[in-house]
């Protein structure tokens, strides 16, 4: 039985989650990661679980207080992976990751050693949740919406109005852009005079993100060939990584590693990006943003790395889906998106054909 009180627009945030990215069948045991500030989501995602048959278990978010305590207080050479936490998602069918908070930067005084340390330890732990199904999705909270500047009510607009939609439509209209990509194989790169980077994506496979793992969707993506990536970037939208803003990220790229780079804002918390591992320093994503909808810049990768008029870049991990079995993957413990507007004075080209100019695509024209 619905709840009287409950908001319409989460009621259909949940039902998205439900029965569009995931699939619940009966039975499916289902872990839900919720931090408290968004418990109106977790009662609506467990009474649709409990209407299909499924069976959830409620769990706080990873990064909040509560984690950031636990990372202050330990010794970085004493962490090691969380057995009892790989256990609980390797016996999961599905899991749900909510983004939503009370206070942006609770991590920001975890220092960057620690939290390299952590992502490496963690890795087996995230391995098991991305071989369940899985979406990561947002609720407004009051924080998420200080962080994007914007009124609590105008960020509840703004959320539900990026991820309750016509799901299959996005997709028909994203699919363009993957065939265009699936068929190519040089991609390049131009906005002014500051990004001119080139990169192959031969062989590789190209992603249509319709709201399945992610929610908001919105995107279409691919993994470029580790040692193709040549030239400059200057990502000129500012990266949010644990709970630091860093601003006017700029990397030079030769045979596909980072050999230069540099900040205008918090340089050292890129550093600590940059030092993880010899993986954090090659691209692992190359993403395209569709989701028109998203049209403001909001600090939280979620919803701007599908912001229409942009396309994003990660450094580190490239994702399994994108690379072929015989194909090379790059491997790190980091996977940090970083934006490029290309609005203005931008091109995107595939084997020497302008595909995207100033944001519109030539299949849109």
């Amino acid at each position: 039985m619905e709840s009287a009180i409950m908001d319409s627009r989460i009621r259909k945030h949940a039902e998205i989650i439900v029965d569009h990215s995931l699939d619940i069948d009966a039975g499916d045991d289902v872990v839900l990661r919720v931090p408290s500030v968004a418990d109106d989501l977790a009662i609506a995602l467990s009474e649709l679980l409990g209407e299909r048959g499924a069976f959830p278990l409620v769990t706080a978010g990873r990064r909040d207080r509560k984690r950031a305590a636990f990372l202050n207080s330990i010794d970085p050479d004493n962490l090691d992976t969380p057995e009892h936490e790989r256990a609980l998602f390797e016996a999961a069918d599905a899991v749900v990751h909510v983004r939503a908070h009370e206070n942006a930067s609770d991590m920001s005084d975890v220092d960057a050693e620690t939290h390299a340390a952590y992502n490496q330890v963690y890795q087996p732990v995230q391995q098991e949740i991305l071989s369940a199904r899985w979406c990561l999705t947002q609720h407004p909270s009051p924080g998420s919406a200080q962080l994007a500047e914007m009124s609590t009510d105008s960020y509840e607009e703004f959320v539900y109005g990026a991820m309750n939609k016509d799901w299959d439509e996005q997709r028909k209209f994203q699919q363009e852009m993957v065939e265009i990509l699936d068929a190519g194989d040089e991609v390049r790169i131009v906005s002014g005079d500051t990004t001119d980077l080139t990169m192959s994506v031969t062989d590789m496979k190209t992603i249509n993100d319709h709201g399945k793992n992610n929610l908001p969707g919105g995107e279409v993506f691919t993994a470029p060939v580790p040692d193709s990536v040549e030239g400059e970037v200057l990502f000129d939208k500012p990266l949010v990584h644990q709970g630091h803003i860093v601003e006017d990220v700029w990397l030079k790229f030769e045979e596909g590693e980072v050999v230069d780079f540099s900040a205008e804002k918090n340089e050292e918390v890129l550093a600590g990006v940059l030092d993880t591992d010899e993986g954090a320093r090659r691209l692992g994503e190359l993403g395209v943003g569709m989701n028109r909808d998203i049209d403001r810049f909001t600090y939280n990768m979620l919803f701007d790395e599908k912001m229409g008029d942009t396309i994003h870049l990660a450094i580190g991990k490239a994702y399994d889906i994108c690379v072929p079995e015989t194909g090379e993957q790059n491997e790190s413990a980091v996977h940090v998106d970083m934006i490029v507007d290309m609005s203005d004075d931008s091109r995107i080209e595939v084997d020497g054909e302008v595909v995207q100019r100033d944001g519109t695509f030539t299949f849109e024209e």
